[in-house]
């Protein structure tokens, strides 16, 4: 399970949000553009650290400031997929999945024997020597999402993660990543302004607002607040 309660000073307001994800569970963040969304990944993940709190991943504390804990983020084994997917656009998908195993020093025998299964689970196998520039915006999620996974994370962030897709791609690519959170097993949470993506992969929803929970619940509950500005939108601009 994770557990997050964490502070941060940001520019216009002070970010302060209580949460927990258990294994298997997709939770959903909403929100405004600003609203802290994507913050709050990068506290979890370590990218930024708290000015106060306290972040528990299973039985590790992640960071606590009591405790003067702050586990650098490349020892927290989070897989946190960006928006822009992050990939190298100069290597090859094998390359692009097998980079956090060589940081990490695996032998290349094991490297080549996890990347190829990874990839045939993500059906990429016959792309593994393609170069990732020539890839289409859903190859290039697949790509992401196999690289976080082959790392065998405790927790996967995942911020926009259909919003390079076309959109002629996204359904497909939807229940795919649906079915990938589902088999993975482990906390996940998600970032997203579509609605549909909400629907579909969220198990439970947080609204934020200013750096606030201002709700949360299972998707029907927190949609059902049609007297929330953000919600009547949010709702409104996807019918």
């Amino acid at each position: 399970m994770l557990s997050v309660h964490v502070t941060r000073h940001l520019r216009d307001f002070t970010l302060d949000v209580a949460f927990s994800v258990q294994p298997g569970e997709t939770l959903v963040l909403i929100g405004e553009n600003g609203a802290g969304k994507s913050t709050v990944l990068n506290l979890i993940s370590g990218i930024l650290t708290p000015k106060s709190g306290k972040i528990v991943l299973g039985d590790r504390t992640l960071y606590s400031d009591e405790e003067r804990i702050d586990i650098p983020a490349e020892n927290r084994n989070i897989g946190h997929l960006f928006q822009s997917y992050a990939l190298f656009p100069h290597m090859t998908v094998f390359e692009n999945v097998a980079f956090g195993l060589r940081c990490r020093k695996v032998p290349k025998a094991e490297i080549a024997r996890v990347v190829a299964e990874q990839l045939r689970s993500m059906n990429l196998a016959d792309l593994s020597d393609v170069n990732v520039a020539r890839l289409s915006g859903g190859q290039r999620q697949r790509v992401a999402l196999a690289r976080a996974l082959v790392l065998d994370p405790e927790l996967l962030l995942l911020d926009e993660p259909l919003a390079a897709v076309d959109m002629r791609a996204q359904g497909a690519m939807r229940k795919e990543l649906r079915d990938r959170l589902r088999n993975a097993g482990i906390p996940c949470i998600v970032v997203t302004h579509n609605l549909r993506d909400l629907l579909e992969l969220g198990d439970r929803v947080c609204l934020i607002e200013e750096g606030r929970v201002a709700a949360l619940g299972t998707p029907e509950e927190v949609l059902s607040m049609r007297d929330n500005e953000f919600i009547a939108s949010f709702t409104g601009l996807e019918q």
